[in-house]
This record gives C-alpha cells, structure tokens and sequence, in this order.
C-alpha cells in the first residue's frame, strides 16, 4: 500500500489565485522555501508569480474606501457631552424633531394648493 505525503514537491499542481488569469487556477509549484511553496507557475496563462494561499488580492476600489474611511474616523472627534444633554434620550429628541418636520410639511401642503394650467380654446386651421 502506498500512503500518501502531504510533502510538497517542485512541479506539483496546486490551487491558486493568478493575478493575470484572475481567478483560482490549477498551478505547478516552482519554487519551495521551508517545504511551503514561494513561486507557482499559472497552468492557464504560464505566468510565475508568489503563492498566496488562493487568497484574491484586494481590489483598488477596496483599498481607497479604506484608506477614506479611516481618514474620516481620524477627523471626527468625539463631543463632550453636557450635563443637559447626556440626560435626554436621543431616540426621543430625533422622533421629536421628526414629528416637527412632519407637522411642517403638512402646514406648507396646505398653504400651496396645487396649480394646474388654464385650457387654451380649440381653434381649427382654415384650410386654403
């Protein structure tokens, strides 16, 4: 019986995400650094790069909203809460100040009637 080793080889075909291919691919190892594959060959496109794990790096898009994101967490800094203030609820302020928002959107619905456009008479064209 033969059993079978984990132990990775040079030219053993593995899974990993290409960068050019970009999606998980078979790939043949072709370096090994502490028995843990360095460099894998794309099998699809032949293109060598470091193995990642079948990890997709991430996307352009995804690192700029990072980076935005914390550039506005850096800007904002923490009020200091008044005595007046961390007494009230801000559930029950922000339902009040919805509910005055509300009742002032009625007032002006009722003020401004709505205005349609006056008929223009029907006239024919003479015919020559």
């Amino acid at each position: 019986m033969e059993q079978f080793t984990s132990e990775l080889r040079l030219g053993d075909v593995i899974d990993d995400h290409c960068v050019k291919c970009r999606r998980v691919t078979n790939h043949s190892i072709v370096s090994l650094v502490e028995g843990k594959a360095a460099k894998v060959r794309c099998r699809t496109c032949y293109h060598d790069h470091d193995y990642r794990n079948e990890l997709a790096p991430p996307s352009k898009k995804d690192l700029k909203k990072q980076d935005l994101f914390k550039e506005v967490l850096s800007s904002v800094v923490p009020s200091e809460d008044t005595g007046e203030n961390s007494s009230e609820d801000p559930v029950a302020s922000a339902s009040e100040s919805a509910s005055e928002e509300l009742a002032s959107d009625e007032t002006l619905a009722d003020e401004a009637a709505p205005v349609t456009p006056a008929k223009k008479p029907k006239t024919r064209s003479k015919r020559a």
